[in-house]
């Protein structure tokens, strides 16, 4: 079989599947429990300056029968004594010792303060440290959080404070919520961090309640923008943990990819585009801890067909199919093909070209069903059929190149080739 065990800066775990600094990782009955059921590290939840939480703190996004397909929070870092936490993940390390110990940070943003937290947690034995440059309410009304990773020189200069002071791995964990996570990405990597973490929540308005006028999460009547997560996040995180792979200062450092990992396929997505580990939380929240073992399964039997013998065959793999638009090929075609033995007849396909799209499907009456057939010479293989279709392999895309060789827009336009003609 193959062998998933990952090795993230020296700090080794028996699979990549770590849980991400959340209420999972808040405690140590949840810790241990996390380690029973096979998980292959944690990120303990942040640790800094005592807060107050309040109630509620959860709400979510449904959609088409699906319960949380996004996740929105409003808590803070841990609200329990610090002493507490550290006492705990001593302890937990000391049960576990083959399981990776991370502990998140977010302390006082003074020089003084974050060596004295670094200090107390490097105590406890933890292998290494995350620095939650992420949190997107609470506490960057404090001037943390998310306040530190929006600014890249703010940044760096943290980063620059923790790695006078760390004498383990340190990874940065970089906010979503700017429109590029590469400029703080490259102060962090610049400022000697070991290695980055993406992505932390994003901030949003899960809905508004129709009834009192107030936005979720509702406490007495008024309610604040909070933390996304979860499966509908999923393309933000992979599009974002890319650019941080093809930026040549960001990708001299691993990578723990987060943001909706809910099964062993989306972890191989995140490993294709660059991530060594993989964090967890929605998706432990909504089904607890043992869905890991279905993810270490899953991906032990991908890797045996594929051939892959450890995680570092195919760690970052798709970066390099990820280009720019105007290097695409121009001459590279493709259309729809409808498969009548397998066509169930509903016209979704036909509804979806016709009103969204090129109107290349055709209709045929008849009884007792309408038929439906691809206008080749309308079709410009924009996959929405395909896409629409409740039937898999029913409406497959069937190369049709217009050239025999590569050409892109740039090439296009040098060559004054004629432009579409309607």
């Amino acid at each position: 079989m193959a062998d998933i065990s990952a090795n993230f800066l020296g700090i080794k775990s028996p699979n990549p599947f770590w849980l991400a600094s959340a209420p999972p990782t808040d405690k140590k009955i949840n810790v241990l429990r996390a380690f029973e059921a096979g998980w292959g590290g944690v990120v303990w939840k942040t640790l800094g300056s005592q807060v107050k939480n309040v109630s509620s703190r959860y709400s979510a996004l449904h959609y088409n029968g699906s319960k949380v397909m996004g996740f929105n929070n409003i808590e803070l870092i841990s609200d329990r004594p610090l002493e507490l936490n550290l006492r705990e993940i001593k302890e937990c390390i000391k049960l576990f010792p083959d399981r990776a110990m991370i502990v998140s940070l977010m302390a006082d943003n003074t020089r003084e303060k974050w060596h004295e937290l670094i200090a107390q947690v490097e105590d406890t034995g933890a292998h290494g440290l995350e620095l939650n440059f992420g949190c997107p309410h609470g506490m960057t009304e404090r001037g943390m959080g998310a306040v530190v990773g929006q600014d890249p020189e703010i940044a760096r200069l943290v980063v620059e404070w923790v790695m006078e002071k760390a004498t383990i791995p340190v990874i940065t964990k970089l906010t979503p919520n700017v429109h590029s996570v590469v400029p703080t990405g490259k102060a962090a990597v610049e400022a000697g961090t070991n290695a980055l973490s993406l992505i932390n929540t994003i901030q949003s308005v899960t809905g508004i309640d129709l009834d009192t006028f107030v936005p979720n999460p509702y406490v007495a009547g008024k309610s604040v923008f909070g933390g996304y997560c979860g499966p509908a996040v999923k393309p933000i995180a992979l599009k974002m943990l890319a650019t941080i792979s093809q930026d040549p200062v960001t990708s001299k450092v691993p990578v723990s990819g987060i943001g909706g990992v809910s099964t062993w396929k989306d972890a191989a997505e995140f490993m294709l585009l660059g991530a060594t580990t993989v964090q967890v939380c929605t998706a432990a929240m909504k089904h607890g801890f043992r869905i890991v073992e279905d993810m270490c399964e899953g991906l032990n039997n991908w890797m045996d067909e594929k051939g892959f013998r450890t995680i570092n065959d195919f760690i970052g793999r798709s970066v390099p199919h990820l280009t720019q638009w105007e290097e695409l090929d121009i001459n590279y075609h493709i259309v729809a093909n409808i498969d009548q033995e397998k066509c169930i007849h509903c016209g979704l396909c036909y509804i979806a070209c016709e009103d969204g799209s090129h109107q290349s499907i055709g209709l045929q009456y008849g009884n007792p069903y309408n038929t439906y057939t691809i206008k080749e010479e309308e079709c410009v293989g924009c996959n929405l059929c395909m896409l629409i279709c409740p039937v898999d392999n029913c409406i497959t895309m069937v190369e049709q190149r217009k050239g025999p060789d590569y050409v892109n827009w740039k090439e296009y336009q040098a060559r004054g080739l004629p432009l579409n003609d309607h």
